[in-house]
């Protein structure tokens, strides 16, 4: 994903972050999340510690602000004719191009991991597209609904992602989408994001 990026365009601090994403995929390839460390991140791409430093808290923030920039890309037209099945099919779509970086950086389920950042993420994004498409929060039920299908989504993606389960992008998607609760969808399709 970030190799089709004109980086040209983009910010000097974009770019550094960039590289160092680029970096923590290189070291990804033979070592685990857990036991790379920041030294070789920033060896790999030419980088300073306190360059990175300046960028990322660790080299979790920068896997989560990488998934963020997917994340965003894949939600971005939600509402706007888009719904939830395409923006999953975006997700899963661009997980995959980038398989081998995520399902890494998945297995990880510690201390500001990729999981639990995916779960808040995308809670907070229905939250918000709740309330700007209704003019409220949702209520109390709905938040608990929401809670329970956006970790039982990370759960499958999880699986998915790791090897556990052989989907295509798009029947990861219609398996999500099915398992929405009755209530959650209903809203859904009245708010015009689920057909």
């Amino acid at each position: 994903m970030a190799e089709s990026l004109d980086l040209n365009q983009l910010s000097k601090s974009t770019k550094t972050k960039y590289r160092l994403a680029h970096a923590m995929k290189e070291c990804m390839k033979t070592t685990s999340v857990e036991n790379i460390t920041v030294k070789q991140i920033t060896e790999k791409c030419g980088i300073t510690r306190q360059t990175f430093y300046r960028n990322f808290l660790d080299k979790y923030d920068l896997i989560n602000w990488y998934f963020d920039i997917l994340l965003a890309k894949s939600f971005e037209h939600m509402g706007q004719g888009k719904t939830v099945y395409d923006a999953l099919v975006k997700k899963f779509s661009y997980i995959e191009e980038e398989r081998n970086f995520f399902a890494a950086a998945f297995r990880y389920d510690e201390q500001n991991s990729l999981r639990q950042h995916d779960f808040e993420l995308i809670l907070q994004f229905y939250e918000h597209l709740i309330c700007e498409k209704t003019g409220k929060l949702p209520d109390k039920n709905i938040h608990y609904l929401l809670e329970m299908y956006c970790q039982s989504s990370i759960y499958m993606t999880v699986r998915w992602v790791t090897g556990a389960l052989s989907f295509s992008p798009t029947e990861l998607a219609s398996v999500l989408v099915d398992a929405m609760p009755a209530k959650l969808s209903e809203l859904f399709i009245s708010l015009e994001i689920l057909s």
